[in-house]
C-alpha cells in the first residue's frame, strides 16, 4: 500500500564516545532512554514509531506540520535533559514528506531515502528538511527556517532545495513562533568553485555532481601518487557551500589563504576563500600534486 507520509529520522550524536567512556551497558541504557523519549514525542504529535535502528529512530507522521513540530519538540526535549547535557549527547533530525510504501509495518521508497539523506546532512542539534516539505504547510507562521541551498539525493536527477528548521530562539510556545517563514521561493546562493591541478582547470557550481579525487581511474580527478588512496576524497555542494570530505587511509590537508595547514581524516571541511588541498601528505611533502581552489559567489 502506498501513502503520502512525512518521514522523520532522528539520530543520536555523541553515542560512539559514550560507549567508549561509559561502557556498553550504561551507554545502551542512556541511548535507549533517549530513543524512548523521542518515541513519546512522536506519539504526542500523532506519529508512529516504525523502528529503532541502533541509535536512530524512524517515525512517520500524517503530514508535514506534525513531523516538523515533533522534530522541534524532540530537540527541545533532549536539550533540556541534564543527563544528555552531562554526557554531551544530542540529536540530529531529518525529514521529508512524500509517497511512501507501507509493507509489514515498515516503510520504503523515495520519501524514506530522501529523509535519510536529510539526516545525514544535519549536524548535532539541527533539523534539516526538504524545502518542498515546508512549502506544504498551510500555517506558515508556526515555524522559522533558513535556506541551506541545494543538495543531491541518490536517485534524483536534479538537486533539491533544503532548509534548516530553527528551534532554539525562544520557542517556549511551539504554536506562536515568529511568523517569519516564507513559503515561496528559497534563495539559493550562486556559488562557484574553481580547481586547478597540474595545468588543468575545473569549474564547479551548485548543480555539479559530487567530484571525486583519488588514484582510481574512474575518479573525477585522478591523482596518481602512491600515498593517495584509490577513493581518497570527495568535493560536493551541500548546505549552501562546497565541502571536501576525506575518505582515505592517510588523511588530507587544506590551507586557506596564508593560514596554517589543517589536517583532517575521515571528516569534512568547508571550502572558502582560496587555498590548497593536499592528499595523503602535507603540502611541503607533496608540492607536485597540490590541488588549488578558489571559491566565489
Amino acid at each position: 500500500m502506498s501513502e503520502q507520509l512525512t518521514i522523520l529520522f532522528a539520530d543520536v550524536s555523541g553515542s560512539t564516545k559514550l560507549f567508549e567512556t561509559r561502557g556498553n551497558i550504561e551507554a545502551r541504557r542512556l541511548v535507549a532512554t533517549m530513543l524512548g523519549a523521542l518515541g513519546e514525542v512522536t506519539r504526542g504529535h500523532g506519529g508512529r514509531v516504525v523502528k529503532n535502528i541502533g541509535d536512530e529512530i524512524l517515525c512517520t507522521f500524517p503530514g508535514p506540520i506534525q513531523g516538523l513540530l515533533a522534530a522541534v519538540d524532540m530537540q527541545k526535549r533532549i536539550a533540556a535533559d541534564a543527563e544528555c547535557a552531562r554526557e554531551f549527547l544530542a540529536i540530529r533530525v531529518g525529514l521529508h514528506h512524500g509517497e511512501t510504501l507501507l509493507e509489514d509495518g515498515d516503510v520504503y521508497g523515495d520519501a524514506v531515502n530522501t529523509a535519510a539523506r536529510m539526516t545525514a546532512l544535519a549536524k548535532r542539534e539541527q533539523i534539516i528538511a526538504t524545502a518542498a516539505t515546508v512549502r506544504l504547510l498551510t500555517n506558515a507562521g508556526m515555524l522559522r527556517v533558513r535556506s541551506m541551498g541545494q543538495t543531491r539525493v541518490a536517485g534524483k536527477h536534479l538537486p533539491i532545495d533544503i532548509v534548516d528548521v530553527l528551534w532554539q530562539d525562544d520557542m517556549s510556545n511551539l504554536t506562536m513562533v515568529q511568523r517569519a517563514i516564507s513559503t515561496g521561493n528559497f534563495t539559493v546562493p550562486h556559488v562557484r568553485l574553481q580547481l586547478r591541478y597540474r595545468g588543468r582547470a575545473i569549474d564547479l557550481d551548485e548543480l555539479a555532481p559530487p567530484f571525486t579525487l583519488g588514484r582510481d581511474p574512474s575518479s573525477s580527478l585522478v591523482v596518481d601518487a602512491e600515498w593517495v588512496s584509490r577513493n581518497h576524497a570527495l568535493i560536493e555542494y551541500k548546505r549552501g557551500y562546497f565541502v571536501v570530505s576525506d575518505r582515505s587511509t592517510n588523511g588530507s590537508w587544506v590551507t586557506f589563504g596564508g593560514d596554517d595547514e589543517l589536517a583532517f581524516h575521515r571528516d569534512e571541511v568547508r571550502l572558502h576563500r582560496n587555498g590548497t588541498i593536499s592528499l595523503g601528505q602535507t603540502s611541503a611533502h607533496n608540492p607536485e600534486h597540490l590541488l588549488y581552489f578558489q571559491c566565489s559567489e
